[in-house]
């Protein structure tokens, strides 16, 4: 209603219970007038005189709050009451603050091994530190402009490191399997091992969850890169030598984040990946592959050592062990164990 409106009425209320007013103390003069001289007198003109005025009373107040805060008669009605109910009810708590957007990573060239492109940024680790997180993009990252790609998370078992530093061959290893036609092609991150410690992948002994969950990697990598979601459908995580435990603990303590794990030449401590695989998701089972050269009869025996403690921990994991590979050369036999990982975790990844 327009406020001159308003105005308007408030005015016609003034005037109209102010003749009522007059007129009902007029009337009640003569009524006691008439009973004074004991002359027969009716009082309901008189009541009803008043009974206007106090109405039109009531409406001037009403009309001079609606002028005074610009709102409707019927608004103040309403905001009075949900005044009077929100006393009588306690206020209902606030929704909490959206979590704030991962900040962007930049991420800078290196070099171009393996025929695709390295690149480096910073990001933080579990203990809030920025750590050094080196991503390898496939050739056909750049030949396939529309496509998303699935992500493997290599580790590395030296402090202070990425995995690429311990093991320079391992992205010859991933492009050798795409070009061979036994993998997909996937996106490489490795993040640069905690230091404290000279053998970061002792964690898993205490606390297997410091290197299976890495909210702030994924997310990095996730706002930056033409990736997967993360998740067991689209990311998978690999260790080679020192860098394997790292690998076996990340993919049995958290198979709800990555789809299989693959650990290459590496020795294990069965009964702690026995515990940490006692620590994943109900509902879930890990899928995980222990590789190891022919000769290496003590790799062997290690990994045989944790799929018998898997087994008698009632653990839910589906263990491969892969013992075939032969080569002439240590080098030889270790680039050909990167591509049978590669090719394990491309069986293991659904199709996109």
């Amino acid at each position: 209603m327009p406020r001159s409106l308003l105005v308007l009425l408030l005015l016609v209320a003034v005037v109209a219970g102010s003749w009522l007013a007059r007129s009902a103390m007029s009337r009640w003069r003569d009524l006691r007038a008439a009973q004074t001289y004991e002359l027969a007198a009716e009082a309901r003109p008189v009541l009803v005189r008043a009974g206007a005025a106090v109405l039109c009373l009531m409406c001037v107040s009403a009309l001079g709050v609606a002028v005074l805060t610009g709102l409707r008669p019927g608004r103040v009605a309403v905001r009075q009451a949900v005044a009077a109910v929100g006393a009588e009810r306690p206020v209902p708590a606030a929704p909490p603050a959206p979590a704030p957007a991962p900040v962007e990573v930049l991420f800078s060239n290196v070099s171009r091994p393996a025929g695709g492109e390295l690149l480096q940024g910073e990001v933080p680790g579990p203990d809030g530190r920025p750590r050094a997180v080196r991503v390898w993009l496939p050739a056909e990252y750049r030949q396939e402009p529309a496509a998303r790609f699935p992500v493997v998370v290599v580790h590395s078992g030296t402090a202070g490191r990425t995995a690429d530093q311990d093991l320079p061959d391992v992205f010859d290893g991933a492009a050798s399997a795409v070009e061979l036609g036994r993998a997909r092609p996937f996106v490489l991150v490795a993040p640069e091992a905690p230091s404290g410690t000279g053998h970061p992948c002792d964690l898993v002994t205490a606390v297997p969850q410091a290197v299976a969950d890495d909210q702030a990697l994924r997310a990095a990598v996730g706002a930056v890169f033409r990736t997967r979601p993360a998740g067991p459908d689209g990311w998978a995580v690999l260790g080679v030598d020192d860098g394997a435990p790292c690998a076996a603990a990340a993919g049995l303590t958290r198979p709800d984040l990555y789809g299989a794990a693959a650990a290459v030449s590496g020795q294990y401590d069965g009964r702690a990946l026995a515990a940490a695989a006692g620590e994943a998701p109900a509902g879930t089972a890990a899928r995980l592959l222990l590789a190891a050269a022919k000769r290496d009869t003590e790799g062997l025996a290690s990994a045989r050592e944790v799929r018998t403690a898997l087994r008698e921990a009632g653990a839910r994991a589906e263990v491969r062990i892969s013992d075939l590979v032969q080569d002439y050369s240590a080098d030889r036999e270790q680039l050909r164990l990167v591509r049978v990982a590669m090719q394990y975790l491309t069986e293991q990844l659904p199709k996109p």
